[in-house]
């Protein structure tokens, strides 16, 4: 059965804007768990943050990074605890993916490259961990990604701005298993489609379509 989505064009998602920085995001993706307080360097960075809802980017100074993300209003037994790498002069999407008990921190880097005049940039960040292989096609099956497996992230390909249904489908097959209409892409935007739910299951198979960092932090 093919789902449908309801498409809702993307919120601009603001923070502090300072020169010379990197920037951070949490998204929280993992389908089984739900809100979640996460805490950098023991800071509270996000309280009681939603499944399939993203922090604002944040500014930081690059080095190495401590992130512990607890069920929220607890303190004790994250779900995740660990590390990560910021480089200098960085964007990164950082996504709690996976189901209970193998919830893991994926790390994203969105990529440091102005926008296009004339044209929308989109890629696929594939995160439902149910979800086999797949292609990401236009309506009339052109393909924009093909064979893009869970934890995959393709390059950015541009596009004419305009109205779009973007589907997902089993590779080399008319078999949709997503179908999401009415996708607006505005020009100078770089996007990221990212895939998460559960095929077959609750909560279903869906995209989510943030602006990318680089469309407006001074990087």
């Amino acid at each position: 059965m093919t789902y449908t989505q309801t498409y809702y064009e993307p919120m601009e998602y603001l923070t502090t804007r300072q020169t010379g920085l990197s920037y951070i995001r949490i998204l929280h993706a993992s389908p089984d768990v739900s809100g979640v307080d996460v805490f950098l360097n023991n800071r509270l960075m996000a309280e009681n943050l939603a499944y399939k809802n993203f922090t604002p980017y944040i500014g930081v100074n690059p080095g190495i990074y401590s992130v512990r993300v607890y069920p929220a209003d607890q303190t004790y037994d994250p779900v995740i605890d660990t590390n990560i790498q910021i480089a200098p002069q960085s964007i990164y999407t950082t996504a709690a993916i996976g189901t209970l008990p193998d919830i893991e921190l994926y790390i994203v880097p969105d990529p440091v490259i102005p926008p296009l005049m004339n044209r929308a940039r989109i890629r696929f960040v594939h995160l439902s961990p149910t979800t086999p292989e797949v292609d990401i096609t236009l309506s009339d099956g052109i393909p924009l990604f093909r064979n893009v497996v869970y934890k995959g992230v393709t390059d950015y390909k541009a596009l004419t701005p305009g109205r779009y249904t973007i589907q997902a489908r089993l590779p080399d097959t008319d078999n949709v298993v997503l179908n999401v209409p009415n996708v607006i892409l505005r020009p100078g935007r770089n996007l990221s489609v990212y895939a998460v739910g559960l095929t077959g299951e609750t909560p279903p198979l869906q995209f989510l379509i943030p602006l990318d960092g680089s469309t407006y932090l001074p990087i």
